[in-house]
C-alpha cells in the first residue's frame, strides 16, 4: 500500500512551493515561499534552497544553491549544495527530479526529491521549485505498507511523487504558473500512476487490487470556468478557447486508463470503476459568519464590524455574545457550553437552535443574482453514525450549484457583504448539496440501483465470500 493524500512534503506542509524572482516587490502568496533574487541577474546566480522549518528558529533550513544563466539557449543549470547531480532546466519546461539532504543537526539529515520549472528569464527571472517530496527511499516516516515498498517501487519504475496534493493548484491559482505548466505536471501524474498500476497489475494474482486517479478532481477545480464564459473568474483571467475542452480530454484519459485495466480483467474477476463525487460550478461564495452576524447569531468585539480588514481564524468575536460560528469549508459549529472554551450555548438549547438556523438557512436568496445560494442544512446526526460522530460541525450546509463556503469562511473570517464573487481560478467545485453532484458507479457484473459508497465494503467482502460485520452501514449491491 502507497500512501496518498494527507502525505506532507518535507516541510511539514501540502504543498509549499519556492518561486524565485527578480521583482523587488513580490511577497509570498499562499501556500508559497517567496525569494528575492537582489541586484542584477547576472549568469551566475547565488541563492538558497529553503527546507524543513528548524525548530528552535523557526526559520527554514537552508541549502546553498546556484543558477547558472543560459539566456540564448533559454535554460538554466541548476545545482543544489550537497547533491552530486546539476540539471538544465529548459523555459517552459520541467526539470528532472533532484536529489537533495538537510542536515538538520548532529548525525541527523533529511532527503527529499524537488523538480524545477523555468517559467522565464526576461525581462523578469522567474523560476518555480516544486514542494520538496519525501525521497520514497528514505521518507522521514514510512509512506507504505510494508515501509521498504515505496523504495522498492522507485527501485523499479524511477523516483516519483510522494506529496499528498501532487498537482500543484497553489502556484496555478496564485498566477505562478500556467495553464501549460500545470497540464503538463498532469499528464506527467497521469502517466506516473498509469505505470504503477500496470507494474502492479502485471504482478497481480489475488485479492483486492486498488488504484487511485485524482487528476480528473484536479482538473475540473481548475478548469471548470473556461465552460462558462459568464465565470467571474473570467473577467480576471480570460477564457481561452483552447482550454475548453481540457475537462472531457481528461475524462477520456480515465476511459483509455480503464480500458487497460480491463486487459487484466477475466471472468473470475470482479471489476469497479468509482467516482465518489461529481461537480458543479463555483462562481459565488456565500460568506456565513457574516450572514449569522446579520441574524444575531454571532457578535463582534466592542466598535468592529465585519469588513475587509478582519482577520481570520474568528479573532474579532465575542464569544460571550455569540451563539454559532462558521470554520472550514462543511458547516456552522455552535458555540456549546462545556465543549468551546468560551461557550454559552447551553445543551437543552442546541436543538431548537440548530432548527431555527436551519430553517432561516433553506432557501437562502441571492438577490444579487436573483437565485437560490443554499437548499438547505442538515444536523450532523442526520448524516453520520458511529464514535466519531463529534468530529463534524454541528450542521451541514447544502449549497445550490455555482455556490460554496467563501474562501473566508473557510478560514474564519468575517468579509462586509453576505455574497461575493469567486474571481480565482479554482472555479469548480463540489461541497455543495450532494444531491447535485453524485457520484458514479461501474462494475462488470449486474447490480443493484442506487448505490452507496457504504455498500462497497459489504459487496467486495461478499465478491471473497465472507460476511459484512454487524457494524457495517451498507450492503451487498449484488442483485
Amino acid at each position: 500500500m502507497l500512501s496518498g493524500l494527507g502525505v506532507p512534503d518535507l516541510r511539514g506542509g501540502f504543498g509549499t512551493y519556492t518561486f524565485y524572482t527578480s521583482a523587488p516587490d513580490q511577497e509570498s502568496r499562499e501556500g508559497e515561499h517567496t525569494v528575492i533574487i537582489e541586484g542584477s541577474v547576472d549568469q551566475r546566480i547565488a541563492t538558497y534552497l529553503p527546507g524543513p522549518l528548524d525548530r528552535r528558529t523557526r526559520s527554514p533550513h537552508r541549502l546553498e544553491m546556484t543558477i547558472e544563466r543560459r539566456p540564448a539557449a533559454r535554460e538554466v543549470l541548476v545545482r543544489v549544495q550537497g547533491s552530486k547531480e546539476a540539471h538544465v532546466v529548459q523555459e517552459g519546461q520541467w526539470g528532472p527530479w533532484l536529489r537533495v539532504r538537510f542536515k538538520l543537526g548532529f548525525l541527523q539529515a533529511v532527503a527529499g526529491l524537488v523538480r524545477f520549472y523555468l517559467v522565464r528569464q526576461e525581462p523578469v527571472f522567474e523560476l518555480y521549485a516544486s514542494p520538496i517530496n519525501f525521497d520514497p527511499g528514505e521518507p522521514v516516516f514510512p509512506i507504505s505498507f510494508p515501509p521498504e515498498y515505496a523504495g522498492k517501487l522507485a527501485e523499479a519504475l524511477g523516483t516519483y511523487y510522494t506529496a499528498g496534493m501532487i498537482e500543484d493548484h497553489n502556484s496555478f491559482n496564485n498566477g505562478r504558473l500556467d495553464e501549460i505548466a500545470f497540464l503538463d505536471q498532469c499528464q506527467r501524474l497521469w502517466d506516473e500512476r498509469q505505470r504503477m498500476m500496470l507494474f502492479e497489475l502485471e504482478r497481480f494474482q489475488e485479492g483486492l487490487f486498488y488504484c487511485l486517479y485524482d487528476t480528473p478532481d484536479r482538473i475540473q477545480h481548475m478548469f471548470w470556468r473556461f465552460r462558462e464564459p459568464d465565470h467571474p473568474a473570467n473577467r480576471v483571467y480570460g477564457a481561452a478557447r483552447e482550454y475548453r475542452e481540457v475537462i472531457g480530454e481528461h475524462y477520456r484519459i480515465a476511459d483509455a486508463v480503464v480500458g487497460r485495466a480491463l486487459e487484466y480483467v477475466d471472468d473470475r474477476t470482479l471489476l469497479m470503476v468509482l467516482s465518489d463525487h461529481g461537480f458543479k460550478s463555483f462562481q459565488r461564495g456565500v460568506n456565513l459568519n457574516t450572514w449569522l452576524h446579520g441574524q444575531g447569531l454571532l457578535a463582534m468585539k466592542k466598535g468592529l464590524r465585519p469588513g475587509p480588514d478582519t482577520p481570520d481564524l474568528l479573532q474579532y468575536v465575542d464569544w460571550s455574545r455569540t451563539k454559532a460560528y462558521a470554520i472550514g469549508l462543511t458547516g456552522i459549529y455552535l458555540n456549546m457550553q462545556g465543549r468551546e472554551r468560551d461557550g454559552i450555548v447551553q445543551p437543552e438549547e442546541a436543538d431548537e437552535l440548530k432548527q431555527s438556523i436551519v430553517a432561516r438557512l433553506s432557501g437562502l436568496p441571492d438577490s444579487a443574482r436573483s437565485a437560490v445560494a443554499i437548499h438547505g442544512a442538515v444536523a450532523r446526526e442526520q448524516v453520520y453514525r458511529g464514535p466519531y460522530v463529534q468530529e463534524a460541525p454541528d450542521l451541514l450546509v447544502n449549497y445550490a450549484p455555482g455556490y460554496r463556503t467563501s474562501w473566508s469562511t473557510a478560514m474564519g473570517g468575517i468579509p462586509r457583504d453576505e455574497f461575493e464573487d469567486n474571481t480565482r481560478r479554482w472555479s469548480g467545485d463540489h461541497i455543495v448539496d450532494p444531491a447535485v453532484v453524485p457520484g458514479v458507479l461501474w462494475m462488470n457484473q449486474p447490480f443493484r440501483p442506487e448505490a452507496r459508497l457504504q455498500d462497497l465494503a459489504p459487496t467486495i467482502l461478499e465478491a471473497f465470500g465472507a460476511e459484512a460485520a454487524p457494524e457495517m452501514e451498507g450492503t451487498s449491491l449484488w442483485p
